[in-house]
Order: structure tokens, then sequence, then C-alpha cells
């Protein structure tokens, strides 16, 4: 963060108080709501039962909700003056429940490995605030909630939601995602870049195969394929600024069936990330160009699938002192801790291309507990994480609009 903030806003500590007491009030609802969103998780553009239960308490609590068609649901609240959207993930990853506690996934090989239960728990959380904050004259503008679905797919389903006029009107937007490596009641913030880009790569060789004792009769597919493997990376980090952290790494090897065959068809498939949105716009062609001339000498024909992902997030400068001002509020002056800059993917990136904003991570680690990691099936996160979420959420929305003012 910069050394000092632009012009200081006063928020309103009636809404703040206001707040605090309903999150309160309702931290043991906002709970196990977290807990029947991991016992029934649903993959990414399938989060029906997601977003009933997520429509069903917000217009409860008086929201304007719509359900876009394909997915998610965006609710909104408040009357004249600015408008601020906040924003969480639905959907839950391809991944065995590996945890023993009785909220465990009821649904077999799909889990909340990523936290997702707990940013829409906790946004719900936020919703009910403001919705008394609204209600007690104390909201200085609108409020718009995003549920988004898809976040774990490419190119992600922010894309969806903006299509569908999330942000039409829109000032600023603030997310959180969970980390698990940082204590429950701790939140890492940062200015300017947070994560990276991150796109997927697939590329698929062919060529005329045969025996292993006759190599020079054929087009030895194998050993182009792990050309492919080693040189791309090597040859990526001298063609692009090493300052744009480019990072190819492979998921998913596959070719031959045998020790002794060299095979007709084999593919390669992983990521390709990196830090520099600039460096992002150039990749694709260039990796294009390089599979060609790589696989060249082998006369072995590729077909490369190259799926653009999400930009990196980079958080607004004013944005992140406003969600720092939140976080104090609700922390305390220690409460946000500067985090560093991470290679994965997060498609929250798309909103800040459109306008500005701030995305924080959530603490979710019991202190003194292990640490686990995102897209693990044994992922436990601390439960008194979601209600810190849903004040956070709300606060930062009520600093935010009072600083429009």
């Amino acid at each position: 963060m910069p050394d000092s903030p632009p012009a200081p806003a006063d928020v309103s500590a009636g809404a703040s108080a206001v707040i605090s007491e309903v999150v309160d009030k309702y931290a043991d609802d906002l709970v196990a709501f977290r807990r029947d969103l991991h016992a029934h998780p649903e993959l990414s553009w399938a989060e029906e039962r997601t977003s009933t239960a997520v429509v069903s308490r917000l217009e409860d609590a008086g929201w304007t909700v719509t359900r876009p068609e394909g997915g998610g649901v965006l609710a909104e609240i408040g009357h004249g003056g600015a408008l601020v959207a906040l924003r969480a993930d639905l959907d839950a990853l391809p991944v065995d429940d590996l945890i023993s506690d009785p909220w465990k996934s009821t649904v077999a090989g799909v889990a909340h490995a990523c936290g997702h239960d707990v940013h829409t728990a906790g946004l719900v959380g936020a919703g009910l605030a403001l919705a008394e904050v609204a209600a007690r004259g104390l909201l200085p503008g609108r409020v718009r909630l995003l549920f988004q679905p898809a976040e774990e797919v490419m190119p992600g389903g922010a894309l969806h939601l903006i299509s569908a006029g999330a942000l039409e009107g829109v000032s600023h937007v603030f997310g959180l995602h969970c980390d698990p490596s940082l204590d429950v009641g701790r939140i890492g913030l940062r200015e300017g870049p947070l994560t990276g880009a991150a796109d997927a790569l697939t590329v698929r060789l062919i060529g005329k195969g045969g025996h292993t004792s006759r190599p020079h009769l054929t087009e030895d597919l194998t050993f182009a394929l792990g050309k492919v493997i080693t040189e791309l990376p090597a040859i990526l980090s001298r063609r692009l600024d090493p300052r744009a952290g480019v990072s190819v790494v492979w998921g998913m090897v596959r070719a031959g069936s045998a020790h002794n065959v060299i095979p007709h068809g084999g593919v390669v498939a992983g990521t390709v990330r990196m830090l520099d949105a600039v460096a992002w716009a150039d990749a694709e062609h260039l990796i294009r160009q390089l599979i060609t001339s790589i696989v060249a000498p082998y006369s072995v024909t590729a077909e490369v699938t190259y799926q653009r992902g999400v930009p990196p997030v980079v958080n607004h400068e004013a944005s992140t002192w406003l969600l720092g001002s939140a976080l104090e509020r609700v922390l305390g002056p220690h409460g946000h801790v500067s985090t560093a800059q991470s290679l994965g993917g997060e498609d929250f990136g798309w909103y800040l291309d459109s306008v500005p904003g701030a995305m924080a991570r959530l603490g979710t680690r019991t202190p003194g507990g292990p640490t686990y990691d995102l897209h693990q099936g044994n992922l436990r996160v601390d439960e008194g994480a979601t209600p810190i979420a849903a004040r956070v959420l709300a606060e930062a929305a009520v600093t935010a609009l009072s600083a429009a003012d």
C-alpha cells in the first residue's frame, strides 16, 4: 500500500454498529449455511441448489434478486447515490472430499476444496447486514451482490455475469478469497498485482509409429513429446521478459501402451501462468510458434489447443485503501497483513478490467493448527472465517459508498 492514502472518508459509525450487531446475531446461522453448502457442492455451471438457497435468504431480507439466464445470482438494495458491488463464487471442484466432519460432501467426487462455500456464506451474511443498514436509513447509496457461477473453469463465469450487466453503474467491486496459510482473524492485502494470468495448453502430436528397434523408420513421437515438455518452458524463459514470471507446468502426459512400441499419437497438457498482462497478450502466438519449431525436426504434426483463461488480478490503489480501512474497522490495525503475489488464476481479474476494485485473502487456518492447501480434498477451514468475511464485505461496501458521498 502507498505511504499515504487518498483523502479519508468517514464511515457511518451507526452503519458499522448495525453490521456488527446483525452478523453477531446470525453468526451461527451463517456457519450452518456454509456447512449445508459444503455438504451439497455443485460443479461449475450447475449451481442450481446453491443459487436457490442464496436467493431464498436474500429475498427474505428485502433484496431485489434476479437470476441471469445461464447461472448465477444478482441482488441489489438501496436507493440513489453510488453503486458498489461485492462478489462471491458458487462452484465446487471435481475432487473427493476427504474430511470426516458431519458436513462432509454428500456428492461423490465433488467438494468445496477451494473455500467457495465460505465465500458464498460470507456474502450472504454481508447481505443480511446491509439489508438492516438500509432498513435503518444508514446506507449511503446502493449495493449489488454478485454470486458468480463457474469460477473454477476457464475463462470463468465472471464474463457471464458481466455480460448480464453485473457491473453497470458500479464504482468499485470487492471480493475475498480463502487463504489457508493465514490464521483466522488475519486478512492478506496487497495493492497492485495479486494473482497471475492463467491459460490452459494442450499439445497433441501425431506421427508414424513403429518398433522401438527401428526409430529411424518412424516419426519418433515420444521423443518429440519429451522435447515439447522440456524445451517449451526453457525457450519461453528467453523469449519473454523474465519479470513477467512466466511458468509452464505440465499436469498430464499420455503416450503409448507398450515398452517396445513407438506410438502414433500422444498428448501433453498443462497451464501457462504469468504475472504480467503485457506478456499475457503475446503468449499464445509465441507458444504456437515455438511448438511448431520444436517438433519440426521430428516430422510429427502438432495440434495446439490454447485456451486463454483469466487475466491477473490487479488491485486498484484507492480501492485497496478502502478495503484496508474496512478491514481495520473489523479486525483492528493489525488485522491485515501484506501478502505476496501468486501465480494462481482468479477470474475476479475480469471485473477489475472493467471497474476499480480490490480482492483480499481471508485467513482460514485455526491458530496452531495444520496448514492445508487449496484444491485438495482435505481442506478444512476455521469456521470463524465466515462471519469475519460477512463483516468485512459489508464494511467494504459502506466504506466505499461513504467515500463517494
